[in-house]
C-alpha cells in the first residue's frame, strides 16, 4: 500500500500536465497564464520519471547498490597462452606441407633412394590407399628413389630435407602429381591401383613417415 501512494501522485501530476499541455496547443494565451510556479509543477515529467524508475527498482528487489559491477567482475582476466599451431610451408609448385614430427639423422637429399610409409587421401579426407594396414597394423614400406622420373614430383619435394623417423603431412595439387600412371608409388593391387588412378587428376594428401635413407 506504501507504494501505491507515490504512484498515485505520479499519475494524478501526469494527466494534469498533459491536460495543461494540450490546452496550450488550442490556446497560447492560456498557456501563459495558467504556467504552474511551483517547482514540482515546472518538472512533472522528470518526477515521474523518477519516481516511475524508483518503483519498477521496488518491484523487482532491486536496490542500487546492487546495480554496480562488482570489483571482482571487473579485474583484469588472466593472459592466457595460445595452443601450439602446426605451420604450413607452400611451395613454389603449390606443395604445402606440414611437418608433424623432425626424426634425426641425415636429411633425405635428391638422388637418394629412401624407404617410407604413407596414406593417401583424396583432399576431402576419403581414403584411397595406404602401407599400413589399418585394421592389423601391419605396415608394407615402399623403397622409391627421389628422382622425377620415377617419383611423382610433388612427393619428391616433400620428402627431401626429411629425417628417418620423421613425419609429414602435405597437400599435392596434380600439375606435380600423378600426370602420368608409370609414377610412384602405385599400389600392386588392382582395387586401390584403379581408385588412386580415379583420382589423379584431384589435389591428394600424403601423410608420410621417413623409415630409411638408403
Amino acid at each position: 500500500m506504501a507504494l501505491a501512494a507515490p504512484q498515485f501522485q505520479a499519475s494524478f501530476r501526469f494527466k494534469r500536465f498533459f491536460s495543461h499541455q494540450s490546452s496550450c496547443f488550442k490556446d497560447t494565451e492560456q498557456c501563459k497564464l495558467g504556467a504552474p510556479k511551483s517547482s514540482d509543477e515546472r518538472m512533472p515529467s522528470l518526477n515521474f520519471k523518477k519516481l516511475l524508475r524508483r518503483s519498477v527498482l521496488q518491484f523487482v528487489g532491486l536496490s542500487p547498490i546492487f546495480i554496480s559491477i562488482p570489483p571482482v567482475l571487473s579485474a583484469p582476466m588472466q593472459e592466457m597462452r595460445e595452443p601450439d599451431v602446426i605451420r604450413t610451408l607452400k611451395l613454389d609448385s603449390g606443395v604445402r606441407i606440414q611437418d608433424v614430427v623432425e626424426g634425426e639423422g641425415p636429411e633425405a637429399r635428391e638422388g637418394d633412394i629412401v624407404e617410407i610409409n604413407y596414406v593417401c587421401r583424396r583432399s576431402n579426407g576419403y581414403f584411397v590407399h595406404s602401407t599400413v594396414d589399418q585394421f592389423s597394423g601391419e605396415s608394407a614400406p615402399v623403397i622409391l628413389p627421389l628422382d622425377d622420373k620415377q617419383i611423382i614430383e610433388g612427393l619428391k619435394e616433400v620428402l627431401i630435407g626429411m629425417k628417418p623417423g620423421g613425419k609429414r603431412r602435405a597437400l599435392i595439387p596434380p600439375s606435380v602429381g600423378y600426370i602420368n600412371e608409370n609414377l610412384q608409388p602405385v599400389p600392386e593391387e588392382f582395387g586401390p591401383r584403379r581408385s588412386l588412378m580415379s583420382h589423379m587428376k584431384e589435389p591428394l594428401i600424403f601423410e608420410v613417415q621417413l623409415l630409411k635413407v638408403l
